[in-house]
This record gives structure tokens, sequence and C-alpha cells, in this order.
């Protein structure tokens, strides 16, 4: 499990730990980390050339002590100093006895086109609200230079709570961050400009409190929660899923919801609604119904919304009833804000940022800049746990305390028609086996994230190509 915790907890865990340690060691792990990971990018550290983007604060001290490091091992290392009179003395000085030398505003533009490494240590993780103008220029320069950048800890300009990117920001192609993530890290728009992230272990795990603000599931944490079929089951033991979807004009989005519903662990499928025939002639295995979800059968979870057009009946007959319900597309549209907020079985809404921001009564955009806020937002609003799509993909409860999970797995090839049907019949599936609606949504964006992978490899994908990878990636994380 990789976990995140916000800028406030860091900072008190930070100062529990150098309680116990003598003075500058915290400090110093950290440099020892970073210069270690500068050393691996440049791979042959003498006589290569390195600038120090430093601002004041124990941030910079972090870069200029890795600076010195890399000068005593022959760099030619060249810090710009954007507040020369709170900089850290020591580490400074540190770096001039190292050979370390400063840069001018006259000759800082020129250092950073000939540099081989950059390392961002303009700001920490106090920084908010954007970079102010003269360090806005220093990042215009940077995304100029031929140079690896490296952010020291997350890249200047990014908002390390939230995710969010005020005005200019700092893009790195790595990350260098210390004893543990942070959200702004693993949520877009900021996690775009972190490029590649690697967490230093500075000793800080023992002082960090064991529920974090955000967790993103691993292979190992995603093999333990899919379901497996013990040998007295049966398919009502598996699980049933019913799935209300589809319409005269849009057949497929039943056909696929189906399908990944199929694939998804549970031992059967029953469908209602009118594309019944297109169903059947994919999959025969499908119990279907003609009468709506209230005569359909026993089911454990259903599935409503996706392709369902303008009749609300149907997905007002499965949230009336007391198994869970996943909410999608046009279900999200139909579905009354107080019947989802008072039922007594959970509710799982799956809505792409313009359906959450429809519901929200924002802009598209700024759910786009806000995803934390928005998933928060609608948990909160519809007393439900909400998986967000998008390029970051998040999952929220309405419980405070219950940590957001992010998903890591995906690709931008999953940006296709009927992707997302996949992936409500995939998670419904997993509820009707007897995931949480946490966990049945966690995993099933994992699955459907590397699913995406394996079918686009590198080439453009549909959506029931999508679907017909599940297995594999179902395999690949039990294996």
């Amino acid at each position: 499990m990789r976990s995140a915790h916000r800028v406030e907890t860091v900072r008190s865990a930070e100062r529990t730990l150098m309680a116990r340690l003598p003075d500058g060691a915290l400090m110093q792990r950290a440099a020892a980390g970073l210069a270690a990971a500068c050393a691996t990018t440049l791979g042959r550290v003498y006589g290569s050339r390195v600038v120090l983007l430093t601002g004041s604060g124990d941030n910079g001290g972090d870069t200029l002590y890795a600076g010195a490091r890399l000068a005593g091992r022959g760099a030619g290392v060249t810090a710009v100093l954007l507040a020369p009179d709170r900089t850290h003395p020591e580490a400074l000085q540190s770096l001039l006895r190292a050979g370390g030398t400063t840069a001018t505003p006259r000759t800082t533009a020129a250092a950073l086109s000939r540099a081989d490494l950059v390392l961002d240590g303009i700001v920490g993780i106090g920084g908010k609200g954007g970079l102010r103008p003269e360090a806005a220029h220093l990042a215009d320069l940077v995304a100029a230079s031929p140079a690896t950048v490296i952010a020291v800890d997350l890249p200047s300009g990014i908002e390390p709570d939230t995710g969010e990117v005020h005005g200019a920001a700092v893009r790195a192609d790595l990350t260098v961050t210390f004893g543990t993530h942070k959200p702004g890290l693993l949520i877009d728009p900021a996690r775009a400009y972190a490029g590649s992230v690697r967490l230093v272990d500075i000793g800080l795990a023992a002082t960090l409190p064991a529920i974090p603000a955000l967790e993103s599931l691993q292979h190992a944490d995603v093999a333990a929660l899919l379901p497996r079929p013990s040998p007295e089951s049966d398919k009502y033991r598996r699980g049933v899923v019913g799935v209300a979807a589809g319409s005269v004009r849009y057949p497929g989005a039943a056909v696929l919801a189906v399908a990944g519903a199929l694939r998804g662990g549970a031992g059967a499928v029953r469908y209602v609604g009118p594309a019944a025939d297109a169903v059947l002639a994919r999959f025969p295995e499908t119990l279907v119904s003609d009468k709506g979800p209230k005569k359909a059968g026993r089911v454990q979870a259903w599935v409503a919304g996706p392709g369902a057009g303008d009749d609300p009946t149907p997905v007002a007959e499965a949230l009336s009833s007391d198994v869970p319900v996943l909410l999608d597309a046009d279900g999200l549209r139909l579905a009354d804000r107080e019947t989802v907020r008072t039922r007594a079985a959970p509710t799982l809404l799956t809505p792409h940022a313009g359906e959450a921001a429809a519901l929200l009564g924002v802009s598209r955009e700024e759910v786009e800049a806000s995803r934390l806020r928005a998933a928060h937002g609608l948990a909160h609003a519809y007393n439900a746990t909400v998986l967000l799509k998008g390029s970051t993909t998040l999952i929220a409860t309405p419980t405070p305390d219950t940590p957001v999970r992010v998903n890591p797995t995906g690709t931008p090839w999953l940006a296709t028609a009927g992707s997302g049907d996949v992936l409500s019949g995939l998670a419904g599936s997993l509820l009707a086996a007897g995931l949480s609606p946490l966990d049945a949504a966690s995993v099933a964006a994992y699955v459907h994230g590397l699913a995406g992978r394996y079918a686009a490899d590198g080439a453009p994908a549909g959506a029931h190509d999508v679907a017909e990878a599940i297995p594999a990636a179902w395999r690949d994380i039990r294996n």
C-alpha cells in the first residue's frame, strides 16, 4: 500500500522525530537520499553540471547539502539563491567548502542552459498559491533547459495537500520525496508535474499516524481482495449481479456493462432492459428479464444507468432494493439525491468529470482542477461512495476518517466510448461478490486500468478489447 499524508501531519511527525535525533540529522538523511537519486540519474557524477534552485528554509537546505555531496564527487554545482538573506547558512557553507558556487541573476540563464541536471528546491511542502514572479520566471527558464529536472520533495508551485496547481509550477522528470508521499504527488493536475516519484526513507514512518489522507493499492493489496471461489461455491454463493442498462438507442452500453460484470467475479449476471436480444447474442449465459429490477429475481447488487436513456423507472426500482447499487451515466442524472442519501444499503456513484460537474452544479474545469474536493463533495452530498473517473481516478467515501484511494493503473487509451460501461459492470460484480463499495470501486478501477494497458499495448483499443483483457489483468495480479 502506498500512503500519502497531509502537510500538517508530516510536519508534526518531523518535529517528533527531530526531537529524538541529533541536530541536523534529518536533513542529512534527506540530502543523502536526494544525492543518491541524482547520482543514479546522472550516471556519471564527475564532470557533470548541476544547478540548484534554492529557496529558504529546510527544502533549500536539503538541496544545498545534496549539492555539496555531488560537488564532493566532482560535479560542477551552481546554486541559484532566491532568498540570499534567508538561505540555510550551514548548508550553503557546506556547498561552498565542497567547491560549489553561486549564480548571480545575470548568470542564471546561462547556467541553466548548460546544465545536465537541475534540482528544484524553490519551495517545499509549505508552498501555497502558486509561485511568485521571480520563481515563476525561473520555472520558465527550467522548462526551456535541456537538463533533467529533479524536484526536491515536490515540484514547486503545486498544492501539496490537494493536487491543485494555481499558476506557474516546475515540471519535473523525477520527484524525490521524503518520509511519505504527499497527496499532490498522486492527484492530477499536480501529478503530471511530478514525473516519476521516488520515496526516500528518512525514518518518518514510526511517527506518522496509522491512517493516511490518501492511499493507493498495489498488486498485493488488490490480490488479497479479489474474489476467489471455494470448493463449495455455486453461482449464487459467488453472487449475482443485476444490470439495468441500455436502451433502444444505446444497446451497446448494456452489452459492455454485462461484459464487465461477467468478468468481475460474480457467479451470474441478470440483465433487465430493452437490449436483451443484443446481450444474449453476445453473452448467452446472461439471465434476462423484461419485468424490471423489482421482478428480475434475486441479486446481490445492481448496476443501473449505463445507456439507460430517459426512463427513470429502472433506476428508481434498483434504488428501492435492499442491496448495494452502482449508479453510472444516465443513472446519475435520473437518480433522486434524497433517495440515494437515505438508502439503508450502500450506493456507489461512478461519474466522470462532466457528470460530477452536473451533480455539483459547477463547471467541468472546476472538477478537473480540484478532483479531491469534487470527490469529497459528492460523497458528502449523496452519502455515498464515489469513484471519480479521469486521469486520476479517486474513490472517496462519506466517512471523513476513511482515506481517499487513488488508482495507480490506467492509460489514456481508456478514454474511449463504452470504457466506463465495462468498469461499471466490473465494479457491480465485485459488489455482488461481497466487497464493500470502497474495495469494489478500488479493485475495479485497478483491474480495469491494467486491462486497458493490456488491451491498448501502445495502440488504440475499444471498450470490448478492455473487457476481453480483464482475465489477463486478473491473472497478472493473482500471480
